[in-house]
């Protein structure tokens, strides 16, 4: 598992130099145009090395760092807020910006559209279509996504609740999502999205819930396995820089920097908790379409996954059968979440939040003397939280957030990195499978992907089709809960260069 992490950590830090700027000196929080500037992969490394626990360890942040950081958030929370209309929020952050000695170009631009928006915020309507129309087109997606749950049975627990929640921030005069105003509180559903999503509480308990849920065995009866859930992670990265390079072919038209390519590019993880997770604090106005395109996908995945699989396999290679797995001692069980989160302090702290909330779940099933906490987790507690999780993101699918070139972007670019992690899974295996003493089905590398356990599932029904005793599900849960942990990482590194 170290050398999954680290692989992971190393190819992401060969794309670092995409946040760096090698012409302005770190730390430079009064510039946000700045990030379009030059390219250094050095600067890459050199950033992410500074963002590890072994460093900070002994370097901790100076005050100028912490608060050159705190200042960066208050810009960036700032720029958010006025966008999304929560007026309260972004005065208090423009304030802040300027007392913490924001340059003053920075403080008067922000100042600016904030008045903008105050005055002219209801009127500047931003969609493709007029706004009573994209409010009515919203509410019919709306209606989609409940179809789609109920009578498809794609991804039913958060379909539903999202679906709900996009028809009733659609509501005319409703306000059901609004921010709050002078003398006047705002929508429900904008404390949920406030409390749970902005804060990352809700992914983050989504995560303990999976942990809880979540038997590594496999992954470490075959730990080679967890380089497929590495591999599965390309589509990561290809739609980062895909999104980065769709900015440029369209002049801007649709337009993407690359905290907002960073945000897209997780959906190839296809991780709903860890999209949310990542987009909440990188590009919130993308909040609503990443999170439906993340979730989306995960419910395709019994659709797109199969003819990727075949199409990169033969039948004799799909036929391949493997041997059963070694029993896995419960002191391992109980060691490896611990190792876990040590190794992501020491090499990655920007994904403890993560990948400690979901070692936790998973040690509190695992050490067997906290059964009700560990049934909590896995039932009540996660059940609860999907609720309100649903109906926030769906409080995003305002018409005019949703109904863009943008959010066409990112539904292409998020379906194209899904197929590039599966592919990526499927053609690692064939590799091991040709280096290995021990015969590997290609099919197990395309659950990679997060999606568990459908992709592990998919698998399987996918290997009976050519051998009817040909039984993949536990082989292919390695890879599968490898790639939770990998997506998880790749946020992570994403969160410590883009953030």
């Amino acid at each position: 598992m170290k050398k999954f992490i680290t692989i992971a950590c190393v190819a992401a830090a060969l794309l670092g130099g995409l946040s760096a700027r090698a012409d302005e000196p770190a730390g430079d929080a009064g510039a946000p145009e700045a990030a379009k500037q030059g390219i250094s992969i050095g600067q890459g490394f050199r950033k992410l090395w500074k963002e590890t626990g072994i460093y900070r360890f002994i370097h901790p942040k100076t005050p100028a760092e912490k608060s050159a950081e705190l200042l960066a958030a208050a810009i960036q929370t700032a720029e958010a807020e006025t966008s999304a209309g929560h007026m309260e929020s972004a005065r208090k952050n423009i304030d802040l910006a300027q007392r913490m000695g924001a340059d003053q170009a920075v403080v008067a631009s922000l100042e600016a559209a904030y008045q903008d928006e105050l005055a002219n915020g209801a009127a500047h309507h931003k969609g493709l279509l007029p706004e009573g129309a994209g409010q009515f087109v919203m509410i019919l997606v709306g209606l989609g996504l409940i179809y789609l749950a109920i009578a498809k049975g794609f991804e039913p627990l958060l379909l539903l609740p999202i679906g709900f929640g996009a028809i009733l921030t659609n509501i005319p005069v409703a306000g059901i999502a609004d921010g709050p105003i002078p003398g006047q509180p705002g929508g429900f559903l904008y404390y949920f999205y406030t409390i749970g999503v902005q804060s990352g509480v809700f992914p983050l308990l989504i995560f303990m819930g999976v942990g809880a849920m979540t038997d590594f065995g496999p992954l470490l009866a075959n730990p080679k396995t967890a380089l497929l859930g590495g591999a599965a992670q390309l589509g990561i990265f290809f739609a980062l820089l895909g999104a980065l390079a769709l900015t440029h072919l369209t002049g801007g038209v649709i337009d993407f920097d690359l905290k907002d390519a960073a945000s897209i590019g997780i959906i190839g993880g296809a991780d709903g908790p860890t999209s949310i997770f990542l987009t909440s604090r990188l590009s919130p106005n993308l909040l609503g379409a990443v999170a439906v395109a993340a979730y989306s996908y995960m419910a395709l995945v019994p659709i797109i996954q199969p003819p990727i699989m075949r199409a990169l396999t033969t039948k004799a290679e799909r036929a391949i059968e493997m041997k059963q797995l070694r029993h896995v001692s419960k002191q391992e069980k109980i060691i490896f979440p611990l190792l876990v989160l040590i190794l992501c302090i020491l090499l990655l702290p920007s994904a403890t939040p993560l990948i400690g909330m979901l070692m936790l779940g998973n040690l509190a099933k695992e050490c067997g003397v906290v059964e009700r906490l560990s049934s909590t987790m896995e039932n009540a507690l996660i059940n609860i939280v999907t609720i309100m999780l649903g109906l926030a993101v769906g409080s995003k699918l305002a018409a005019e957030k949703f109904l863009n070139a943008n959010t066409l972007g990112i539904l292409v670019l998020g379906l194209l990195a899904f197929c590039i992690g599966t592919a990526g899974g499927v053609l690692l295996a064939k590799l091991m499978n040709k280096l290995s003493k021990e015969q590997i089905n290609p099919l197990i590398g395309s659950a990679g992907v997060s999606a568990v356990p459908m992709a592990a599932r998919v698998s399987n029904k996918v290997g009976l089709e050519s051998n009817p005793h040909n039984f993949l599900l536990m082989h292919a849960m390695g890879p599968n809960v490898a790639g939770v942990i990998g997506s998880a990482v790749a946020a992570g590194v994403l969160l410590a260069l883009c953030g």
